[in-house]
């Protein structure tokens, strides 16, 4: 009864530790290398192209690795094979997609991340048009921490979140395509060997990517669906730059969803002007609001439209008409009344006195 008990008790230390199973990976600090980014593009042969800088924990050069593969997993395992070390996915921090690969299919993959216990689900998600690989190899020998600070950059824009630019991470980018009423979106760079440049913002459509929002429209879609807010906001063609811009939007569409109306309140002040108008003047300054208001409005319903013409839901127009009165209708018949529906947009702003 005694040996029992003893055995009994053993057991329930060993579980009661928190380890599911006897068998402990091996994180020596010297046998491993923390990945912080994988690079994912179209290889050869239908195969997918899987590259990272191998960051050593010891002071090394860091190595440019590329593997064409047919499944991610077989990437990391091969990888392991091929360095010395053991890769880690712990401190996975970006998982940056080329465009030609999103065009193809993108959610079996992030599927396969979304899964991996040892990832977070605040890893960053981008898309890229170019070449990223070639990026990596000429910077990395110029840049020591690249990876590092390519991922603080992602981070800084996320906490100050200003709208500068779309910063979507693994659970909200899932989240977005699992809603009926919601399509996900991603930041979207150019990359050559020189630069590293934000483009604007990709659009998705269920499983691919279809489009995106150029610099001018991204603008647009920060102020109406994304941040609600700009902290520099440059209209170049009125010779004016609003700055502290903020937004509060009210979307309504009709019983029979044959009209959509979009009404902005827009707030914010005028940090540069360069054309040839007296705006102490209230007279001047309500003719350049009133333009202001046109421009906006011209922007906002090219914007909705496209959207329309793509079919896809990134505006999250489709949560507006929800009613707990109302039973919701399926993605497919909403998106069939939305691509038919007329836009009519509406803009009031409001600029602080004295903000010269």
């Amino acid at each position: 009864m005694k040996i029992l008990l003893s055995i009994l008790c053993i057991l329930l230390l060993v579980f009661s530790g928190g380890c599911s199973s006897p068998f402990v990976e091996d994180n020596t600090v010297e046998e491993i290398a923390p990945v912080t980014f994988w690079s994912l593009n179209k290889g050869e042969g239908g195969k997918m192209k899987i590259t990272t800088l191998v960051p050593p924990v010891t002071n090394e050069k860091k190595k440019l690795f590329t593997l064409n593969v047919d499944l991610l997993k077989q990437g990391k395992k091969e990888f392991n094979l091929k360095f010395y070390r053991e890769l880690k996915n712990g401190q996975l921090r970006m998982l940056i997609i080329n465009e030609k690969l999103a065009k193809k299919e993108i959610i079996s993959i992030i599927d396969t991340i979304l899964t991996d216990p040892d990832v977070s689900p605040r890893l960053f998600l981008v898309l890229v048009k170019g070449s990223f690989e070639d990026f990596l190899e000429s910077e990395s020998k110029v840049e020591k921490n690249l990876d590092y600070n390519l991922y603080r950059m992602f981070r800084h824009y996320e906490r100050r979140n200003q709208g500068e630019m779309s910063i979507v991470n693994l659970h909200e980018f899932m989240e977005k395509v699992y809603s009926p009423y919601s399509d996900p979106v991603l930041p979207l760079f150019k990359a050559d060997k020189d630069n590293f440049t934000y483009e604007g913002t990709a659009l998705f459509k269920e499983n691919k990517y279809v489009g995106s929002f150029n610099k001018r429209e991204d603008q647009m879609f920060q102020l109406i669906a994304n941040d609600h807010y700009l902290k520099n906001l440059p209209i170049p063609h009125l010779n004016v730059s609003l700055g502290q811009v903020r937004s509060k939007v009210l979307m309504q569409a009709d019983d029979q969803f044959k009209t959509l109306t979009i009404h902005v309140k827009l707030k914010g002040r005028i940090d540069e002007y360069r054309g040839h108008r007296n705006i102490l003047s209230r007279t001047e300054m309500n003719r350049m609001i009133h333009d202001i208001e046109s421009y906006f409005q011209r922007e906002t319903e090219t914007l909705v439209k496209e959207t329309q013409r793509l079919k896809i839901e990134p505006l999250e127009v489709g949560a507006h008409t929800l009613s707990p009165l109302v039973h919701p209708m399926t993605r497919s018949v909403w998106l069939e009344k939305y691509g038919k529906m007329k836009v009519h947009v509406k803009y009031s702003v409001k600029i602080e006195p004295l903000s010269l």
